[in-house]
């Protein structure tokens, strides 16, 4: 899932890095118009006057349209890998965490303060990868959400990378190793 002001064409454009041509993937769009782009999308507000504002929507969309993917590709949630940069990191998480997905991979995302689901035994194994110069999302959120889900009793792989804000070659392909070890 892309982050805030991109769409799922900006995500897309990276599929042939991805490698893995007998594997599905599905690119979904934000429900929001951006504020700042004619193109952009958003999950929610980010703005500090709206913060937030939005996102129960867009965790109810998300949530229903990953429940409504079995009956259209015929892959069962248990092989589905949730995975999205920024704030479509965010929302990996915040959804990601409450459904049986195989998987949830996050770069350059963070935590929402209550993302986190009590009383949920487990989570899908969890990929966390951040880059050391994101001026963008804080290096210190990545390393928090590393910390909250460990607290809590989960396994996180967790890379960092000399990057900025990006999605670059290195996190690309750390997330291609995390797909084939996860679903085989």
């Amino acid at each position: 899932m892309h982050g805030w002001g991109a769409n799922a064409e900006d995500v897309a454009s990276l599929l042939p890095y991805f490698q893995l041509p007998t594997y599905q993937f599905i690119f979904p769009n934000a429900p929001y118009p951006h504020p700042y782009s004619s193109v952009g999308k958003a999950w929610y507000e980010l703005r500090n006057e709206n913060m937030y504002l939005g996102l129960a929507e867009s965790r109810q969309l998300l949530t229903e349209f990953l429940q409504s993917l079995e009956s259209s590709t015929g892959v069962p949630l248990s092989r589905t890998i949730l995975c999205g940069f920024s704030q479509g990191g965010a929302m990996t998480l915040e959804v990601g965490l409450k459904l049986p997905l195989a998987g949830l991979t996050v770069m350059s995302g963070y935590l929402h303060p209550d993302a986190v689901p009590t009383g949920k035994k487990e989570i899908p194994p969890t990929l966390v990868m951040h880059g050391t110069r994101d001026e963008v999302v804080p290096l210190s959120a990545a390393i928090k959400t590393r910390e909250t889900l460990q607290s809590l009793g989960f396994a996180v792989d967790y890379i960092q990378f000399e990057a900025g804000h990006e999605i670059n070659l290195q996190m690309l392909d750390a997330l291609r190793n995390f797909v084939l070890k996860i679903i085989a």
